[in-house]
């Protein structure tokens, strides 16, 4: 029998603990299936006394958890801690610095620093894996960095934050408003008690930074995610969405497109969209994840399922450790970062899309006209005006309308002639419409 893969794991949170059980559950079928034992041997957390509802008498401590990577029992270290800086970091830089691999679930640590770690990890030709870094449980790293390597992808988008899309699809079910179902996301532990990072989108953009890296070969730029939240989202958008027969989903988006120059330029945004009911990402609801990517000979290929949790993100932290065990190394982004281009940020402005527009807006003759106007000195086509009801507050007018498809520097330009008008109440919300 080969030698067994060691293992050191820090971080003993509900992930940490759910690869635990899963070694020890799958022991036999990871051994056949990785050609080697898969052991764990050493743990760190911040807290040794901590109940976990697990044993962990049979694994050597380290309280300073950097101290895992300079073991000479372990082979592998499993960073499960979170943070894009502090004791991750470290630990990630010490584990690669010594020549052992690294596995990690950290979205935020990969998004911000994974170029320093990925040549870190090339300079010392050891594997760096963060499968369960982005959707939990689904191999979308994975299915991008393999599966779609003989194709130029064209498009990578998908609904990559579960707690989002959880609070938008209730809202859709139950036709409650925001504030509603946030708190019922955190009371069932679906939202954190500062749940910023989601419903503002960061976490998504920490998650697409990283697929448009792997999907389109470009050095990470986290600072270039375009990132617009789901706050301002009301029920009654969701109602009308409903009755032009679309969905509301936070989606994050990624592609590439060249200059005047030739040279390519990196589009990513994370903002809620208009989804058509007869698109697949339009089915996916509650704490679920979906992505698709587009490839010009694999054509439109959907990654889903569940986007965190225990299970999922064990099950993506194994997987990984099954590579390792396999000795299977590869470059952490598809290709070397020496071969990684630099992409500047794409500005989206000529680009085409039909739009849903809310105004909140003063109860009294003239504002329709008054947008209107400025929709027409923009260039903006108006295909229909859809909905005038009261706010939620009783005290002004909701105006929304959908515009016919057109560049997206016009609604832009009818936002700024609008803009300090005494007749709209609130900022407008702007949902692009996602194509079929």
């Amino acid at each position: 029998m080969p030698d067994p893969l060691r293992i050191g794991l820090a971080g003993l949170g509900t992930v940490g603990v759910g690869v635990i059980r899963l070694l020890d559950t799958n022991r036999d079928l990871l051994a056949a299936r990785a050609g080697r034992p898969i052991e764990l041997v050493a743990v760190s957390a911040r807290d040794r006394h901590r109940e976990r509802g697990i044993d962990l008498s049979p694994y050597g401590w380290e309280d300073d958890m950097a101290a895992l990577a300079q073991r000479d029992d372990v082979d592998v270290v499993v960073e499960l801690v979170g943070g894009s800086d502090g004791p991750a970091l470290t630990l990630a830089r010490a584990a690669l610095g010594a020549g052992k691999p690294l596995v990690t679930a950290n979205k935020a640590m990969i998004a911000h620093h994974g170029l320093a770690l990925a040549e870190l990890a090339e300079a010392r030709d050891v594997a760096l894996k963060f499968e369960a870094a982005v959707a939990g449980g689904i191999p979308v790293v994975k299915g991008l960095r393999e599966g779609t390597s003989a194709n130029k992808l064209e498009r990578i988008y998908g609904i990559l934050n579960g707690t989002c899309n959880y609070i938008l699809s209730t809202m859709e079910d139950t036709g409650a408003d925001f504030a509603e179902v946030l708190g019922e996301a955190q009371a069932k532990g679906y939202a954190e008690a500062d749940p910023t990072f989601d419903i503002e989108g960061i976490d998504a953009a920490h998650k697409l930074a990283i697929l448009a890296a792997i999907g389109f070969g470009a050095r990470i730029d986290f600072d270039a995610v375009r990132t617009t939240g789901i706050t301002r989202v009301q029920a009654a958008d969701i109602a009308q969405a409903d009755t032009l027969g679309y969905v509301i989903r936070l989606i994050a988006m990624t592609d590439v497109e060249p200059d005047e120059s030739g040279a390519p330029r990196l589009l990513q945004r994370v903002r809620p969209c208009l989804v058509p009911k007869s698109h697949p990402l339009a089915s996916v609801d509650g704490p679920t994840n979906a992505v698709v990517a587009e490839g010009n000979f694999s054509g439109r290929l959907l990654f889903q399922g569940a986007g965190a949790g225990e299970g999922p993100t064990a099950s993506a932290v194994v997987a990984d450790l099954i590579d390792i065990a396999r000795d299977e190394v590869g470059a952490p982004f598809s290709i070397p970062v020496a071969s990684l281009a630099k992409m500047a940020p794409a500005e989206p402005g000529h680009r085409m899309e039909r739009t849903y527009l809310r105004f909140t807006v003063a109860d009294r003759p003239g504002v329709l006209a008054e947008i209107a106007a400025a929709m027409r000195d923009a260039g903006v086509s108006i295909e229909s005006l859809i909905q005038k009801a009261r706010s939620d507050d009783g005290g002004d007018v909701l105006v929304a309308m959908v515009t016919h498809e057109g560049p997206e520097r016009c609604v832009t330009q009818a936002l700024a002639l609008l803009e300090g008008s005494d007749s709209l109440t609130a900022q407008p919300l702007v949902l692009p419409i996602l194509p079929d």
